[in-house]
């Protein structure tokens, strides 16, 4: 089983839903990836998620987690959802890091990251980055649309 997590713009436009699909069918199809981290954070993640639900649907056996940087107002990190994931150790972590820290989680947990980056600056970029220089393996949507 391979773990596959995602960064991306959070002003992501449609144009790469289908190429995201194909990716992901690929990696469950041909590389046994069955396990999905996805931040919460903006348009990218949001895309993913429709995605990853929509093959859910198709009976896909996948295993989709929606990793928390925070939690909702009231609950305990084991509160946190039957489809969400609040890691471990994030509860200590001042909040103005907690969506670095909880992005590094994913990376670290991921065996291949999807990004798509169109910019050379802001979080998607950064993540990209510190996956490549992480040794992991990082497919580029971007580059899949040209």
């Amino acid at each position: 089983m391979y773990a596959c997590t995602f960064f991306g713009h959070r002003d992501a436009g449609k144009e790469a839903e289908p190429i995201l699909r194909s990716t992901l069918i690929d990696l469950i199809e041909n590389r046994q990836t069955t396990l999905f981290y996805v931040g919460n954070q903006g348009g990218f993640d949001s895309m993913v998620e429709n995605a990853l639900q929509a093959l859910i649907k198709q009976n896909y056996e996948i295993r989709r987690y929606t990793v928390l940087a925070y939690l909702p107002q009231g609950r305990r990190a084991g509160d946190a959802g039957a489809d969400t994931l609040y890691p471990e150790g994030l509860e200590s972590v001042p909040k103005q890091y907690a969506i670095s820290w909880r992005n590094q989680w994913m990376i670290g947990h991921a065996d291949v990251v999807i990004t798509y980056v169109k910019r050379p600056y802001g979080g998607a970029a950064q993540f990209k980055e510190i996956a490549l220089r992480s040794g992991k393996e990082v497919i580029e949507l971007a580059d899949r649309m040209e």
